[in-house]
Parts: structure tokens; C-alpha cells; sequence
């Protein structure tokens, strides 16, 4: 199994409560009924408040590196990615449990 886990970190001036954001986070957590790839899927908004903090998270797991590939590269998740690009960076990490 390959876990994958984002940090999205909302640009300067950036509220979460506005619609593209809002809009952003439906489609994201939407993707776990459309990718069928995804054996886990959990995201949401961080709820602390320190400096270091990223905003929003995802907590993700798929079968194989195949399977990470297919995700990648689904149209659903390139939608999503494309929404965050707008408003957002991220960290991401991969590894094998």
C-alpha cells in the first residue's frame, strides 16, 4: 500500500470561506466516490492555529504505484488539482506501508 498525504496552504489573503475555496473542497472530497483506485480517503481543514500550520489536508492510500499513477493522472483529481492551483500551494508526500 502507498499512503499519500497533502498539505494545501491557502495564498496570502485567501479565505476559507469563499466559494472557489468551498467549491475547491466539494470536489476534493468527492473524489473518493470517482477514483476507484482509492482503498482511503480522508481530508479536512486543519483546526489549530500555529504558524506552521498548512490549512487543509488529505490523507489518501492506494494499492500500488500503478494505482498512485491512475490517480494522478484521473480526470476528477486533475480538476481538483486545477481548482487548489488557483488559490493554494502544497507539500505532498508518498510512501509505502
Amino acid at each position: 500500500m502507498i499512503r499519500h498525504l497533502v498539505l494545501f496552504k491557502l495564498n496570502e489573503g485567501v479565505s476559507r470561506d469563499e466559494e472557489r475555496v468551498r467549491a475547491s473542497v466539494r470536489a476534493t472530497m468527492e473524489l473518493k466516490g470517482r477514483i476507484p483506485e482509492l482503498e482511503f480517503w480522508e481530508c479536512a481543514w486543519n483546526i489549530t492555529d500555529r504558524p506552521i500550520a498548512y490549512d487543509f489536508a488529505i490523507n489518501s492510500a492506494v494499492a500500488d504505484t500503478d494505482a498512485l499513477k491512475r490517480y494522478i493522472e484521473h480526470p476528477a483529481h486533475q480538476a481538483a488539482v486545477a481548482r487548489w492551483r488557483e488559490f493554494a500551494t502544497w507539500v505532498i508526500a508518498d510512501y509505502e506501508f
